[in-house]
C-alpha cells in the first residue's frame, strides 16, 4: 500500500515537473516571437520616418524654390519702382523749369500791357478807370430806350399772363368744386305746443327754468316771445345741448329737476359724440390725416356756429376742397393747404372763451399742438393784418375770399345791403374835388368822377389810395372793393 503511495506520489511529482518544463519552454517561445514582432515594427517604423524625411526634404525644397522665386519678383518691381521714380523725379524738375518760364513770360506780358496802357492813357488824355466810365455812360445812353421799351413789354407780358393764368386757374377750381352755397342758422328758438308747456318748464316757483339754465349755463326767455322759448349763450355747445335737452323733456312730458339733470347729461353726451364726429367726417371728407384731436374737436364744433348765416363748418370744408384744386395746379404742397384751410376758423370755437382775433387765435391753437408751422402760418394769415409769405398762406386767403365774398354766400338783409352801399358812396364824396360817386357791382366797386381841372394825374392815384384806407379803417366787408377813380377831359367844338 505504501509502494502504491509512493507511486502515486513520484507519478504526480514527475506530471508537474513535465507540465512545468513545457509552460517554460511555451513561454519562452512566446517571448521569441513578440521580440521578433518588435524587431520587425521597428524597421517599419524606419522605413516610415525614412520616407516622411525624404517628404520633408522635398517640401523645404519646393518651399525654398518658391521663395526665391517670389524675392525674385519682388527685387525686379523694387528695380521697376526705382527706375519710375527717377523718371517722375525728371518730370517734376522739368515742369518746374517750364513753369519759371512761364512765369517769367507772364511778367514780361504784364510790364508789356502796362507799358501799353500808359502810352494810351498819355495819347487819350484819360485813365483807365475814366475810359471804362464813358463807355458805360455811352452805352446807357445808346440802349436805355431800348432797355425801359423791353422792360415794359416784359412786365405787361407779365401782367397780361398771370392774369390769365390765375383766371383759368380760379375758374378751373370753381368749376370742379360744387357745393351749397347757403346753409341754415343754428336755431336758438323753440316753439312751445301749448301756454301749459311754459308753466311745466318754469315750474313751480322757477325751479325747473333755474336748473336748466344751472345744467346748460344757458340763459332761457319764456316771456318775451309768445309760444317761443328762446335760448341765449355766446357757447353754440351749450345752446345746442339746452335745444335737444327741451326737446327731450317737452317730448317725454316729465319735466322736474332730478329728470333735467339727467336729460342734460344725456344730451351733453350726444352732442359731444356728434361734434368729434363732425369733426372727423369734415377731414375724412377733405382727405387729410393726421390732425391732432384737440383741432378735429374745435373744427367739429364749428357745426352749430353760423357766420352771416352761412354755416362755419360748410364753409371750411368748402375752402379745403377748393384750395386743394388750386394749390394742385399751381404746385403748392396740397396737404399743407387742405389742413390751413380746413382749420382756418376753429378760433371761432373758442372766441368766446379766449381774447384776440379768431384767426390769431386758432393759429396760436395749431402751434401748441404741434402742428407744422407752415400750416400755423396759413391760418394766421388768411386776414390782411398779417402779410401771407407762403403760397399756402395765399392760397387759403384767396379760398376764403372766394367762399364768403360771392353774391348769396352768407345773409345780408335789405337794409345792412342798402347801408353799406350809401356808406361806400358817402365816403367818397366826402374828399375834395369829386363831382359824382357810385357804389356799384353789390358793393364791390366805388366808381368815384372826379372834376378834372381840380385834380390832376398823380392827385387821382392818390385819391385812390386815401379812399381805399378810409374803407379800410371805417367799414367791415367781406373780400374787397374796388376804388376807381376817373378823370376824364373832354373838348367838344362844331364845325359849321
Amino acid at each position: 500500500m505504501i509502494e502504491v503511495i509512493v507511486a502515486i506520489l513520484i507519478g504526480a511529482i514527475t506530471g508537474a515537473f513535465g507540465t512545468i518544463t513545457y509552460e517554460k519552454r511555451r513561454q519562452t517561445n512566446g517571448k521569441l516571437k513578440v521580440e521578433k514582432e518588435i524587431a520587425n515594427a521597428k524597421i517599419k517604423a524606419s522605413d516610415i520616418i525614412l520616407k516622411a524625411k525624404d517628404e520633408a526634404l522635398h517640401l523645404e525644397n519646393e518651399r525654398r524654390n518658391e521663395w526665391k522665386k517670389t524675392e525674385n519678383r519682388l527685387a525686379d518691381r523694387e528695380t521697376t519702382l526705382d527706375k519710375k521714380i527717377d523718371e517722375l523725379d525728371k518730370r517734376s524738375e522739368k515742369l518746374r523749369t517750364q513753369e519759371r518760364d512761364v512765369e517769367e513770360l507772364k511778367d514780361e506780358i504784364r510790364e508789356i500791357r502796362t507799358k501799353q496802357q500808359d502810352k494810351l492813357e498819355k495819347v487819350a488824355k484819360l485813365t483807365k478807370a475814366d475810359a471804362a466810365e464813358k463807355l458805360m455812360q455811352m452805352t446807357e445812353r445808346d440802349i436805355k430806350q431800348d432797355l425801359i421799351g423791353l422792360v415794359n413789354k416784359l412786365q405787361n407780358d407779365a401782367k397780361q399772363d398771370a392774369d390769365e393764368l390765375a383766371q383759368t386757374i380760379l375758374v378751373t377750381a370753381m368749376e370742379r368744386m360744387s357745393s351749397e352755397v347757403t346753409a341754415e342758422r343754428t336755431v336758438t328758438a323753440l316753439k312751445l305746443t301749448d301756454d301749459e308747456m311754459k308753466g311745466r318748464i318754469i315750474g313751480k316757483e322757477g325751479r325747473n327754468i333755474q336748473a336748466l339754465q344751472r345744467a346748460t349755463g344757458v340763459d332761457i326767455l319764456v316771456d318775451d316771445t309768445p309760444g317761443m322759448i328762446v335760448l341765449s349763450s355766446f357757447d353754440p355747445v351749450r345752446r345746442q345741448v339746452a335745444r335737444m335737452s327741451l326737446e327731450l323733456l317737452m317730448k317725454d312730458g316729465r319735466i322736474h329737476p332730478g329728470r333735467i339733470e339727467e336729460v342734460v347729461a344725456k344730451a351733453e353726451s350726444e352732442i359731444n359724440k356728434e361734434v368729434n364726429r363732425a369733426g372727423e367726417d369734415a377731414a375724412r371728407e377733405v382727405g387729410v390725416v393726421g390732425i391732432p384731436k384737440e383741432m378735429l374737436r374745435l373744427l367739429g364744433e364749428l357745426k352749430f356756429r353760423t357766420s352771416y348765416g352761412q354755416n362755419v363748418l360748410m364753409h371750411s370744408v368748402e375752402m379745403a376742397h377748393l384750395s386743394g384744386l388750386i394749390a394742385e395746379e399751381i404746385g403748392a404742397d396740397v396737404r399743407i393747404t387742405k389742413i390751413a384751410t380746413l382749420l382756418h376758423d376753429t378760433g371761432k370755437a373758442v372766441t368766446h372763451k379766449m381774447e384776440g382775433k379768431h384767426h390769431h387765435i386758432a393759429a396760436e391753437l395749431a402751434r401748441k399742438y404741434g402742428m407744422d408751422e407752415r400750416i400755423a402760418h396759413a391760418i394766421d394769415a388768411h386776414h390782411d393784418d398779417i402779410e401771407a409769405t407762403t403760397p399756402e398762406a395765399l392760397i387759403v386767403r384767396v379760398c376764403d375770399a372766394l367762399s364768403t365774398a360771392r353774391p348769396g354766400a352768407r345773409n345780408i338783409s335789405a337794409e345792412n345791403f342798402v347801408e353799406r352801399m350809401r356808406d361806400l358812396e358817402n365816403i367818397a364824396l366826402g374828399f375834395n374835388g369829386i363831382d359824382k360817386a357810385y357804389a356799384i357791382s353789390a358793393g364791390r366797386e366805388v366808381r368815384v368822377i372826379v372834376s378834372p381841372k381840380t385834380i390832376d394825374d398823380l392827385s387821382a392815384i392818390k385819391l385812390a389810395r386815401d379812399i381805399a384806407v378810409k374803407i379800410e379803417s371805417t367799414m367791415q366787408y367781406p373780400g374787397t372793393i374796388k376804388v376807381n377813380v376817373i378823370r376824364e377831359t373832354r373838348a367838344i367844338e362844331f364845325a359849321k
